[in-house]
């Protein structure tokens, strides 16, 4: 038996064993939810299915977080902020569906071209954020940011671990191509890093450029 179960008190180990299974909420709901379920008169598998709903629910919470966090956004923005009417030419029902993520299952693109302040980035991080509600790994960057770490990787020798972390993310955001000038060698590693995605995992990318003018950067 687990050391300890046969001395202290009931709660002191009750403690203990929630804390090794990793059951916080239920260590932390347990005692609160007994006096609810006592005052109600639910049996006790109603009272245990409430403990678990509520460790589960917690845990996805976290899940979700860590994903964000992760994806490194520098801002976290729905589209419960976007004001959709300031932008009368944007589709929103069809940025709406693809808060949906099917595009993500699909392993399809998205690009949203338009001049500096229509929404692109908000869009982007919206996206983004339904992304990691929805269970999938999403990565923020700059078209810029991404060349830079993509050429320091190269010097130090770590350029494939980079570019395999790059495939493996589920959703690839890059904001602002085109906003600032690339360096041809830097333009080669982020146009190899589109081509290795491919119908691998989706990417966003925003841009103030129309698609005539992207040579100049790719």
């Amino acid at each position: 038996m687990p050391t300890g179960t046969t001395s202290g008190t009931p709660q002191v180990l009750l403690a203990h064993h929630l804390k090794q299974l990793k059951l916080p909420t239920v260590l932390r709901e347990y005692d609160k939810v007994a006096r609810e379920c006592a005052r109600d008169g639910v049996d006790h598998p109603r009272y245990l299915l409430r403990l678990i709903e509520l460790e589960l629910i917690d845990r996805e919470r976290r899940t979700v977080e860590r994903r964000i966090r992760a994806a490194r956004f520098p801002a976290v923005k729905s589209f419960d902020t976007f004001d959709f009417a300031a932008i009368p030419g944007l589709n929103k029902m069809l940025v709406l569906e693809l808060a949906r993520c099917g595009y993500i299952l699909r392993r399809e693109n998205i690009i949203a071209l338009g001049n500096s302040g229509t929404g692109k980035t908000h869009v982007a991080l919206a996206l983004g954020l339904a992304a990691c509600q929805k269970g999938f790994s999403v990565t923020f960057t700059t078209a810029a940011s991404l060349v830079n770490q993509l050429l320091e990787a190269r010097d130090e020798r770590r350029l494939l671990r980079l570019q395999r972390d790059l495939q493996a993310v589920k959703l690839l955001i890059v904001d602002e191509l085109g906003y600032v000038p690339l360096s041809p060698t830097g333009a080669e590693l982020l146009f190899e890093t589109f081509s290795q995605r491919y119908e691998r995992g989706s990417t966003i990318v925003t841009s103030n450029l129309p698609f005539e003018d992207w040579t100049s950067v790719l």
